[in-house]
């Protein structure tokens, strides 16, 4: 461990070396950098790299290793399990690497490691292309994707992973690598799946697909037609076409301008069905779902990228996440996740989530890392709220909402959308057989665990 003296030296060096900017406890700015999306992670770290390019990550790396600091990165910050901070330690802040270039040609992107999905969206929006992205603007691409990624367009374009042509990493001893299907295909295996584990992503680079049209159903029922709506939903996905995603949501519903005054603050139940098509074709798929009594809908054609912010949750906040991958949705589970929900927690963001799977999610590559992909839903509670006075309610009814569940359990569970759970929901989100071959990988290319924050692989 480096002297106070040496440690001082070593940043004054960094600030020297970096190109981006050096932020250490007490400087202005410190406090802006180190804040993340959940404010239930409040971390104090030593020294925050704010990289400009894929050298500063080299440069910080070696200080890091230099000075025997823990490594967190970040992205774009948005993990619930505050993955991008640490105590003491060295954050690798990537958000100033955001250029994302398209290449129409071959119809592929790459993406700098610190793009968030608005910078991703917004650059392939002109050409018409698109790739699975997750379901909020402000989420790091890279994150998501290397933690398997779905959303909106994940059963007509299959999981983020699959869609994963390339990484640039920066390793553990401060190396440049490239992981493809060519070069370190072991390595590239385990990127589909394995989040950081393995290095700092400066840069991936993903597949697009074409996608001219767009449309949306958004319908918000009163909850005691809740029961039906999402037995509706539930057919309509699993006999639609996999262009057809979307979720039943509950939630307290917001001050928005198509809500309805006097139900402002009440429980809602939602149906949203997304269409990578035409609106005229959403409109027969959705054709159950709008002929039940609703309060209010947006309907109509809408451009991807503007339904990528649709749901985005506010800063700022505390959240507490959790999920469960489910064998089916019958009819029994349908009156269990409705009951839960109608008490769900109101005076806060809190939502109760059924995403819909199925399509090129189930008939994409099985051997990667990704064990939730063959589960035909997945429901996701997810709590945000203001007050510290509000943790053990809010806590509570995400985690009563995972154990409802639990009898249709895949036993599987997608990274991304959980917080620190432990080691067995890790193993959960990898597969045992996954999680073994895993370990030996990050003996090979982390062999001292030093990028340990995340939902971490230890090495063999």
């Amino acid at each position: 461990m480096a002297t106070r003296a040496t440690a001082g030296a070593g940043v004054s060096a960094l600030r020297e070396d970096l190109t981006g900017d050096v932020f250490t406890p007490g400087d202005p700015g410190y406090d802006d950098a180190r804040t993340v999306f959940n404010a239930m992670s409040d971390r104090r770290p030593a020294v925050i790299a704010q990289c400009a390019y894929e050298d500063d990550v080299v440069r910080a790396v070696r200080f890091a290793r230099d000075q025997d600091l823990p490594v967190a990165v970040r992205g774009g910050g948005h993990s619930v399990a505050g993955q991008a901070l640490n105590d003491g330690g060295l954050v690798v802040d990537l958000r100033r690497m955001h250029q994302v270039t398209v290449d129409p040609a071959a119809e592929a992107v790459r993406v700098g490691g610190g793009a968030t999905m608005s910078h991703l969206d917004r650059a392939t929006e002109p050409y018409n292309l698109a790739t699975t992205g997750g379901r909020a603007s402000t989420t790091g691409v890279g994150g998501f994707v290397l933690g398997g990624g779905t959303g909106w367009l994940d059963r007509c374009f299959g999981l983020a992973v699959d869609n994963l042509i390339g990484v640039e990493l920066v390793t553990a001893d401060a190396r440049k690598v490239r992981a493809n299907a060519d070069e370190n295909p072991e390595l590239f295996w385990g990127l589909h799946g394995g989040g950081g584990n393995f290095g700092i992503a400066t840069a991936i680079t993903l597949e697009l697909h074409e996608l001219p049209e767009f449309a949306i159903a958004l319908l918000l029922y009163l909850p005691e037609h809740g029961r039906e709506v999402t037995r509706t939903f539930r057919d309509v996905i699993e006999t639609g076409p996999n262009e057809a995603s979307g979720a039943v949501l509950y939630f307290p519903a917001p001050p928005e301008e198509f809500v309805p005054p006097h139900l402002v603050g009440t429980l809602l139940c939602a149906a949203l069905l997304t269409y990578a098509g035409a609106e005229a074709d959403m409109r027969k798929v959705a054709e159950p779902l709008l002929a039940l009594p609703h309060e209010a809908e947006i309907v109509g054609a809408m451009p991807y990228a503007d339904v990528q912010c649709m749901i985005d949750d506010p800063w700022g906040m505390r959240n507490y996440w959790t999920a469960e991958y489910l064998t089916g949705l019958p009819d029994e589970l349908v009156d269990v996740v409705c009951a839960r929900a109608e008490s769900l927690p109101l005076g806060t963001g809190t939502q109760h989530a059924l995403f819909p799977q199925g399509g090129a999610i189930a008939s994409g590559p099985a051997e990667y890392p990704v064990p939730y992909r063959d589960a035909p839903w997945g429901v996701h509670p997810f709590a945000i709220w203001e007050s510290p006075a509000d943790d053990e309610r809010c806590i509570s009814w995400v985690r009563e909402c995972r154990t409802d569940v639990q009898p249709w359990s895949t036993g599987a569970v997608y990274l991304n959308f959980i917080g620190d759970e432990g080691a067995d929901r890790v193993v959960a989100g990898l597969g045992r057989e996954n999680a073994r071959r895993l370990a030996g990988l990050k003996r090979t290319w982390d062999p001292d665990n030093v990028f340990r924050f995340n939902h971490n692989i230890r090495p063999a």
